[in-house]
């Protein structure tokens, strides 16, 4: 049975201080005064979530390195030509700026006609080197033109100008990436500036986006997804959930799909398992159709009107039909039509597949509806930053997947959730992208300036839990923790604790095993499999620093989960008026009171995935979730050499504590678990000497 409602897997309620939307006597929002006090910086990286105004950041931080720090010219380079339009000229003096933001329309190359990608103009190459010639100081192009110009003219042609990167995700540290070959080149060199800015600093693969010594050179600047939706005026809620149907989705969608709020529907790609091979454009006709009585197309915009069975118009734009270009060209020009830009009605509904996602601003979006999993967690980040813009009259916005359930009785059944499983990682993610950063502390070091310890204060032997609620901050004591050594490691755990989730939570075998498992022990994924892909990622650092990081990615992912759960109760006795968003907070809280003491072992021994599962349970009819997990758990996973080695690893740990190695024969699952290391690491010993 399909559920009838979207799942609610997120929900965020905030705090309407206005502070994010608050400028300063320079005209400059929080975020940007963040980032422009780190204007000298060489290498600049600024992780801030859509809507932020990183583009307005870069403008004041080029104009300061080109009037005041003795750089040649700035070059902004965006993923795709419809971003370029963020960075036109701007009266930044009129809101008390030292300058304007101007650039000269020849060398915004977003603007100029032709392709986005690969078959670059010949034309736009030959511009950037006539840029690099002049006196002019500001040029925009694509990705894809800066790579081919850097290709043709070398990264010295570039030394003393700023290089600045939007969207940075898009570069990876993959030898196959051309543009993260061409900044390992430039950062090499050391003689230009590099601004790089993204609203999540995560890829859909395991590839980091830059290599661990090349981050290492960048200064970050954070502005977290909870400073900024707290900051807003009028947006009170944002609820992120889920639809599992069966059948066709053009017959699902219709439960989801509301006339009454402004929504940006995905279709499915071509390949997607929700694809009904219709064709594109019956899709769009028929999502239509289901809306109402289809009466003609606006001559002026391209915009479908579709009439309501209460009589009411919907205006309705077509951005997946691309078979007339010129009336896409039509619709997309409505779309970006600044006159039009704080007109609630100009559009209701935006049909799109590959467009409308990161960079595209209609402020009023109130509900993102995404049909089948996307490629990537960051696009489902970007996705949902088309509704989390603030707007007047808009007190909500929604984000909903619309999934195919999978089918019990496909003998493909375990491949057929790997949709699920991905959606699932992206809740978690957004669990811990949205909640308050934590700063993690062994037990009794002592207060931290700022930080809120509750009526009675700072108390010393006692479990102690901090808040500084401006920018949403928790202070944690943990016995037992491990305090991160070098500058690398405490910069990791102060910014790239959720890079870290990510690639953990990305893990089908993570997802599968610590979901439907029973026999799963969770030190088994917090200590073994996390213990991994902090070694994988972060190889050059010390064992004691990489049991660190591993602890601190832990007890972040591990408390957001604990404390939502915790929340869910307390929110349910909220009433609707209040505004303060102190739910996962006071969660945190709780949590940590209710225990006698927060330490390492009790947030090992936390499964992560527990509430991910509550969702499935929720709404898949338990046929379904049986098969899965019968089939999931069949799939013993064997000890690897690798696991082995971390197992008996632990177990001298163990025996270190306990003055006796684990026993094979405990009652104690994880005790078990390391003994059966031990006998396979010495198993593994035994071939190796056998076969030398």
């Amino acid at each position: 049975m399909t559920s009838s409602k979207p799942i609610p897997a997120v929900s965020f309620q905030t705090a309407r201080t206005g502070a994010s939307t608050k400028s300063n006597e320079m005209g400059m929002r929080p975020m940007q005064e963040r980032a422009y006090a780190k204007r000298g910086e060489q290498y600049l990286l600024i992780k801030s979530p859509p809507a932020s105004g990183k583009s307005r950041a870069l403008m004041f931080i080029a104009l300061d390195k080109l009037h005041n720090q003795g750089l040649e010219q700035a070059i902004i380079v965006v993923p795709e030509k419809s971003i370029g339009g963020s960075f036109m000229d701007e009266s930044l003096s009129k809101f008390g700026f030292w300058s304007d933001w101007v650039v000269k329309p020849q060398w915004n190359l977003c603007n100029a006609p032709g392709p986005d990608e690969e078959r670059v103009d010949p034309s736009k190459i030959k511009a950037v080197g006539q840029f690099l010639a002049s006196d002019d100081k500001v040029l925009v192009c694509t990705h894809a033109t800066f790579r081919f110009a850097v290709e043709q003219l070398g990264v010295e042609a570039f030394d003393n100008r700023l290089i600045a990167v939007d969207e940075f995700h898009h570069v990876s540290a993959s030898e196959d990436s051309r543009l993260g070959s061409q900044l390992t080149e430039f950062i090499r060199r050391d003689k230009a500036h590099i601004v790089a800015m993204t609203g999540s600093y995560f890829r859909g693969d395991a590839v980091p986006v830059l290599t661990p010594e090349d981050e290492a050179k960048f200064e970050t600047v954070t502005y977290t997804y909870y400073e900024q939706l707290n900051g807003y005026e009028h947006l009170k809620a944002l609820n992120i959930g889920y639809f599992f149907y069966t059948g066709r989705y053009l017959e699902a969608i219709e439960a989801v799909l509301d006339p009454d709020k402004k929504t940006i529907v995905h279709i499915p790609s071509v390949n997607a398992r929700e694809n009904p091979k219709i064709g594109k454009v019956s899709e769009v006709n028929h999502i239509m159709e289901a809306l109402g009585e289809w009466t003609g197309v606006d001559d002026a915009t391209g915009f479908h009107i579709v009439r309501l069975p209460n009589g009411r118009t919907l205006r309705i734009a077509d951005l997946v039909d691309d078979t007339d270009l010129a009336q896409r060209g039509k619709v997309l020009a409505a779309l970006k039509d600044p006159s039009h830009r704080n007109n609630r009605d100009h559009v209701d509904i935006i049909i799109a597949l590959g467009m409308a996602k990161e960079g595209f601003d209609w402020i009023w979006c109130e509900h993102a509806l995404t049909v089948g999993y996307r490629s990537s967690l960051t696009e489902i980040i970007q996705i949902i930053g088309r509704a989390t813009r603030d707007a007047p009259g808009k007190e909500s916005a929604s984000f909903t997947n619309l999934i195919a359930e999978p089918d019990a009785s496909e003998a493909a059944v375990v491949g057929a959730i790997n949709d699920t499983l991905k959606a699932i990682a992206a809740s978690l993610l957004m669990e811990q992208v949205l909640a308050p950063r934590f700063t993690f502390t062994p037990k009794n070091t002592g207060p931290l300036e700022g930080f809120d310890y509750g009526p009675g204060g700072y108390k010393e032997g006692e479990t102690n839990v901090g808040v500084r609620e401006a920018t949403g901050q928790l202070h944690f004591e943990i016995k037992g923790l491990v305090e991160p050594k070098s500058d690398e490691a405490q910069r990791i755990c102060k910014e790239d604790l959720n890079e870290v989730i990510t690639e953990f939570v990305q893990d089908k075998n993570n997802l599968e095993q610590g979901m439907f498992n029973e026999e799963t022990v969770p030190q088994e994924l917090t200590q073994l499999k996390m213990g991994k892909i902090v070694r994988d990622r972060y190889p050059e650092l010390s064992e004691e620093d990489q049991e660190a990081v591993r602890q601190h990615a832990i007890a972040a992912l591990n408390l957001t989960q604990k404390a939502k759960e915790i929340a869910s109760g307390i929110d349910a006795g909220k009433g609707d008026n209040d505004k303060v968003n102190t739910a996962l907070i006071d969660g945190v809280r709780k949590f940590a009171m209710d225990v006698r003491d927060l330490d390492i072992d009790l947030i090992d021994s936390i499964n992560p995935f527990e509430t991910a599962y509550a969702v499935l349970a929720k709404s898949m009819n338990e046929t379904v979730l049986k098969q899965v997990q019968s089939v999931i758990s069949a799939k013993k996973v064997k000890i690897s050499p690798e696991e082995a080695r971390s197992l008996a690893n632990r177990a001298v740990e163990f025996k270190r504590q306990r003055g006796r190695l684990p026993e094979i024969t405990s009652q104690d699952a994880w005790e078990k678990r390391m003994a059966e290391g031990v006998a396979a690491f010495a198993r593994y010993r035994a071939q190796e000497k056998s076969n030398g």
